[in-house]
């Protein structure tokens, strides 16, 4: 017996030394892998386009040579191409001998003509500029757009014989029987007047940068108008050349002066434009129009300053007379969806509310009385798919499963036949074909890169797997990679908070390890989802290789668990969100494999604030953190997202300034590095200047870095490279050595 006891053992222990070779012969991940050699780079299906037949839709792909994209035509029942639409050899300008390189393209409703972007040029978040061309595909003739200057958001109509487009603050046509172009608004000017696109706060906080929309017959354009005249200016300067240039642009901080904002309708037969009738109330907002299926009606949605109160208004499109058909109010704000679908009948819409405390669907008709609600329960519709009218079914992505999880679901307009449509555990993303029979799941999992496939939306039956990454999971099983774990816990309130962990793959319990807590935190965000992590989940693999766990906790004000949870901290930001994150830290430091007194936390954005907030509110539980682009007080943010979430300054005053980290700087406790990038159109570098200052003025030590001319993003290339090798440094410096030595 005692000779078998001991082969167990020897058994046990040449397993356990196998295990560990195995696991020392791995690859560890580097800097230079996730940020310069894109050896972790994930394959997805991009540039998809559903065809008019349903059985069909187009991708562009890269040809043998990888010279140009072509348009592949795919069988959707098989997923196999089936022809090829456009050769990019074939993209020729005349008199050109090189075909152009597009980075964009869309088809006509009568299939017979293509639109191509090319040479885009990003301007902010959402908005860029291209030179167009039209391709006639019978005839193979490729046409310049424009010859008169970069184009805004070109634009078919949907008879297919004009295209609309905007450049310079002004809107124009295209007719493409004659190509000839007709400017169809004159007031446009730089930093004064905008027509057709999205002024900087509308284009940031609204998330939509086209300003303009064809009637569903072609015969008129919807458009916005910008007055940013009386907005104030925000100057950013811009290095490089022997005297920085100016960058000045209009930017309404929180209090001050918005645009104002106006809707009119063009029509193409007459040339008379007429302007909607949105009330005499010019310090408001207009986040959405929308054309109903009638060419005739618009719909306006328009929210007062404070945002607490959402109007749906019916807009005749030849007088301007406009009838408000629905209203909504809160007792704290309303977040603006595009969750709104008229109905082809004429008589009904769909709209999104949270007015019942979470995020559900409701049927309307034309007038706005209730007809139904149609999803309802303790748990959040994410976002609206569509409506198959002709089969009478919804399809809607939804957390009823879990906050982390995003899932499709199909029911009826009556709510009856709730289905499921997405088995596999994770995040779903959806793109839907036009007559609702089929579409793309890009899934992804913690741990696991996204996949793409073709199913049948009936039943979501799976066609074809189109993209699985095994290239990448097969590289990935090379390297030494630890996997991100959920868990729960409670603050001393009792509220359950969601949250992920990453512990070093050769983690042992009875050692005591540093840890970093990674936090956004702001209004309806999450850190904590069942998705693939990308760049940062590989750099935490990079921190869990030297020793640290790495860790993220969903706190009160985020998203996917009703409007309670996430409206608790309106006109208060900061206060409830650093309590849960100390609260966090606390509970971890209990934990008997955690050293808490090498607790460190980092963020960016609303992120770069918390972090801030912690190793100034934070009781010293925090021994060092990293501030990524900061805002440092909301009186310096812009006016929409501010006052959405804590009122105008000069009606909440102590909102703002109570949990400001530049009115706690004097109790800064642990190690700061405060990173920002000179260049930020979004966070302005004022708000690390301001920070900066207090802490000096309060004797307070701290590490700072810019970056010249970076945006908000403060990456990209080089110097995604460079800002995250300085961040290990720093985290090996002050967190992850108990001697606070660089490791050699």
């Amino acid at each position: 017996m005692l000779l078998k006891i001991k082969s167990a053992v020897l058994v046990i222990w040449l397993c356990s030394v196998a295990l560990t070779m195995q696991a020392q012969q791995k690859k560890q991940v580097t800097l230079e892998d996730i940020y310069q050699k894109g050896t972790f780079a994930a394959k997805s299906v991009y540039g998809v386009n559903w065809m008019n037949d349903g059985r069909y839709y187009s991708s562009q792909v890269q040809d043998q040579q990888n010279r140009v994209y072509d348009i592949i035509k795919y069988d959707v029942t098989t997923g196999q191409a089936v022809a090829t639409i456009i050769e990019g050899e074939d993209l020729k300008p005349e008199g050109s001998s090189q075909p152009i390189q597009f980075d964009d393209y869309s088809f006509s409703s009568d299939e017979q003509k293509v639109l191509f972007a090319t040479e885009s040029e990003q301007i902010y978040r959402r908005s860029s500029k291209a030179d167009f061309y039209i391709y006639d595909i019978p005839s193979k003739k490729l046409t310049k757009l424009s010859n008169g200057g970069k184009q805004l958001y070109a634009t078919f109509s949907p008879d297919a014989k004009r295209v609309a487009f905007a450049r310079d603050n002004n809107m124009f046509v295209v007719d493409l029987g004659t190509m000839q172009e007709t400017q169809i608004t004159t007031t446009g000017k730089f930093n004064s007047i905008i027509n057709g696109y999205a002024d900087w706060v509308y284009e940031e906080e609204f998330s939509f940068a086209q300003g303009f929309h064809w009637s569903p017959d072609g015969s008129k354009i919807a458009f916005y108008t910008f007055d940013e005249s009386q907005v104030p200016e925000f100057n950013m300067q811009l290095w490089g050349e022997l005297y920085p240039q100016d960058y000045k642009f209009k930017y309404p901080k929180a209090g001050e002066a918005n645009s104002v904002v106006t809707v009119s309708v063009y029509n193409l037969s007459s040339g008379q434009t007429v302007k909607m009738d949105t009330g005499n109330e010019t310090d408001m907002y207009l986040p959405r129009i929308k054309w109903t299926n009638n060419s005739n009606l618009l719909s306006i949605q328009k929210m007062n300053r404070l945002q607490n109160t959402l109007e749906l208004l019916h807009a005749n499109a030849t007088t301007g007379k406009a009838t408000v058909v629905l209203k909504e109010t809160d007792k704290a704000y309303i977040d603006v969806t595009d969750d709104l679908i008229y109905l082809k009948d004429g008589k009904s819409f769909l709209h999104s509310s949270e007015k019942d405390g979470y995020n559900h669907l409701y049927l309307y008709n034309m007038s706005g009385k209730l007809v139904r609600q149609i999803t309802s329960g303790n748990w959040e519709v994410s976002s609206f798919i569509g409506f198959d009218e002709t089969n009478d079914v919804l399809y809607y992505m939804s957390t009823e499963v879990s906050p982390l999880d995003r899932h499709l679901y199909s029911i009826s307009s009556k709510g009856k036949s709730k289905k499921r449509l997405t088995p596999a555990a994770g995040t779903h993303t959806i793109n839907m074909s036009h007559d609702y029979k089929y579409y793309l799941d890009y899934h992804t999992a913690a741990n696991v890169p996204v996949t793409v496939g073709l199913h049948t939306a009936k039943d979501g039956k799976l066609i074809k797997v189109l993209e699985d990454n095994q290239k990448l999971k097969n590289t990935l099983a090379q390297y030494n990679i630890a996997k991100q774990e959920f868990f729960t816990m409670k603050t001393a309130d009792g509220t359950q908070l969601n949250g992920w962990m990453i512990k070093p793959t050769d983690f042992d319990p009875k050692k005591k390890y540093p840890v970093l807590m990674f936090v956004y935190g702001g209004p309806g965000s999450q850190t904590v989802t069942n998705s693939w992590g990308g760049a940062n989940y590989l750099w935490y693999q990079v921190l869990a290789d030297k020793g640290a766990i790495v860790v993220s906790v969903d706190n009160r004000g985020t998203g996917a668990r009703g409007a309670a949870f996430k409206k608790v901290t309106y006109a208060n930001l900061g206060k409830y969100e650093i309590e849960d994150q100390v609260e966090a830290a606390k509970w971890l430091g209990q934990q008997n494999y955690v050293d808490k007194d090498r607790i460190g936390i980092w963020g960016h954005s609303f992120g770069g604030y918390m972090a801030l907030l912690g190793l100034t509110k934070g009781e010293g539980i925090f021994r060092a953190g990293i501030s990524v682009a900061p805002v440092t007080s909301w009186r310096f943010y812009d006016s929409i997202y501010t006052e959405r979430f804590l009122k105008k300054p000069q009606d909440n005053a102590a909102g703002y300034d109570d949990n400001s980290p530049l009115q706690h700087a004097d109790k800064l406790q642990g190690e700061l590095l405060l990173i920002h990038g000179t260049g930020d159109d979004n966070v302005h570098f004022q708000n690390a200047v301001a920070m900066q200052d207090a802490l000096i003025s309060a004797n307070k030590q701290f590490e700072s870095f810019y970056y010249p001319n970076r945006n908000h993003g403060v990456g990209g290339g080089i110097t995604s490279l460079h800002r995250f090798r300085m961040m290990t440094n720093f985290l090996e410096r002050n967190l992850l050595n108990p001697t606070n030595q660089v490791a050699q």
